[in-house]
Parts: structure tokens; sequence; C-alpha cells
């Protein structure tokens, strides 16, 4: 399975919080699937960090690729493509971010791990 971890469940991830999952936990450390953290969520992580509202134990600059690697994702960039997958989203989630997520993974075909019941509203496959 391909599958796009959000923002908090890529931080909660590193964090091992209980916040996480059961399902979301056995799908991003089954080596069987490809496990993806999208750019969209580094930048999201990298202004809520310099905003002062995402405390980290180091800056998102070490943070984030070394997080990555430790969990064995891998890093997804953002490409044309699937921003023009968004005039096919309905209105349906106002944060940016969570939108270029749905984006991706409609042009991708990925499964998004997210809790966020607006995501999970979209023509797309969620799990949590």
């Amino acid at each position: 399975m391909k599958v796009l971890v959000d923002t908090c469940t890529f931080l909660w991830m590193a964090d091992d919080a209980p916040e996480l999952s059961r399902q979301a936990r056995t799908v991003v450390t089954d080596p069987d699937n490809e496990v993806y953290l999208s750019a969209a969520s580094v930048w999201e992580i990298a202004i809520k960090h310099s905003l002062g509202k995402l405390p980290l134990p180091e800056s998102p600059r070490q943070f984030v690729p070394s997080q990555r690697t430790l969990l064995a994702l891998t890093a997804l960039p953002i490409e044309e493509a699937a921003i023009l997958t968004l005039d096919r989203l309905p209105a349906l989630h106002r944060d940016p971010f969570d939108r270029l997520l749905v984006c991706q993974a409609l042009a991708h075909g990925l499964v998004i791990v997210s809790p966020d019941p607006q995501i999970q509203q979209y023509p797309i496959s969620t799990l949590w």
C-alpha cells in the first residue's frame, strides 16, 4: 500500500504519541507499505515552528530529515500535476496544507493516514 501521512500523524509518529491509532501505527510501520511525507507537511511544520505554535526538540531543518529517516518515510515533493487537481476538490476543508495533501493523494493514488474528519470526506482513500 502507498500511504501519505498528514502533518499531525507524522508528529505523533516522531513522538511515539498515544494519539496515533492502532491501525495507523500498524500501516505506517509495515515494511511492505510505501510511506510518504509531503513537502506540504514540512512547509506547515516550518511555518508553525517559526510562529512559535509548534515546539520541537530542534529546528525543523534538523528535526524533519532526521525523523523522516528514522521512521523510514519517503519525501514527496509538491508537483504541478498534484496542484492542478485542486479544481476537482469540493470546498470541504479550508486548510491549504490539508487540501494539498488531498491533491497529492489524488494525483499519486495514495491513501491518507489522518484523523481529520474533513479530509475523510474527500473522494480519496483514508484510514485512521
